[in-house]
């Protein structure tokens, strides 16, 4: 429920961030205790990396008549994440979320992906992705979760199963055609995607994610393009991102993020 890694290039895995079902009164998140002893543990583990081991984003998400935030800190070991997150708007209401996942090497040319979310409001989610190939690879991914809310930061549905391919070189150019569809709740939502990582002078970066969904929405039936744009450098970045009909929802959503990485 995070994202998929190709040699640690990320694409799709199905959504780490998700709402089921619409929208609940505003309701303060309960105490989660799982996610301060995460947060403490992986702060211990950092100061022994040479590497910037976390990276905190800070999100604007504008839907019209109102906004949201949110605040997540995530960390990166050799093939292994981590994450803690808050999210917050008035409609809606507060959540708490933390979730790991991981990449295991099965051969040479086959990872097995494994990810967990856990968040207040009593929701568990998770999925497993497998990538076969090396510079040129297939995706395949399932996702579950247990349907409980859970507010969606991202473009794609959680309970879904992932097809695509990707390709990418040991200087960090990649390409990937990936589709997440719903294949539980009878919707016919589908998300296609073309993403390019492209590097840059000095260390920068270009990532740009064309997406286009279809599906019944709460309010009806969603034909709709999104797209996101990422500009890194080595220690922070800037996102902008247009999501119209935001996960099949009434809402146009865009969102602003801003990141740091130490």
């Amino acid at each position: 429920m995070t994202e998929c890694r190709a040699a640690r290039w990320p694409g799709p895995k199905t959504s780490h961030e998700h709402r089921r079902p619409g929208r609940l009164l505003p309701v303060a998140p309960r105490g989660a205790p799982w996610a301060g002893a995460l947060l403490a543990g992986l702060m211990a583990t950092a100061a022994q990396a040479d590497e910037p081991a976390f990276k905190l984003t800070a999100g604007h998400y504008d839907y019209g008549g109102y906004a949201g935030q949110d605040l997540n800190l995530r960390w990166r070991g050799e093939d292994r994440e981590a994450w803690v997150g808050l999210y917050h708007d008035p409609q809606f209401g507060s959540q708490a979320r933390a979730g790991a996942d991981a990449s295991i090497n099965l051969t040479g040319w086959a990872q097995l992906q494994p990810s967990l979310q856990l968040a207040s409001r009593g929701f568990v989610g998770g999925s497993v992705n497998l990538q076969l190939g090396t510079r040129w690879y297939g995706l395949l991914g399932w996702g579950r979760t247990n349907l409980k809310p859970y507010y969606n930061l991202n473009f794609d549905p959680n309970d879904a199963i992932t097809v695509g391919l990707g390709w990418h070189e040991d200087d960090g150019r990649g390409l990937q055609l990936f589709v997440v569809a719903d294949d539980r709740l009878h919707t016919g939502q589908r998300d296609t995607h073309v993403l390019l990582r492209w590097p840059l002078a000095e260390g920068q970066r270009l990532t740009l994610d064309l997406m286009h969904k279809r599906g019944q929405g709460d309010g009806g039936p969603v034909r709709a393009w999104g797209w996101s744009a990422t500009w890194d450098w080595p220690r922070w970045f800037l996102r902008l991102a247009r999501d119209p009909k935001q996960n099949f929802s009434t809402d146009d959503a865009t969102r602003f993020s801003a990141g740091l990485r130490f």
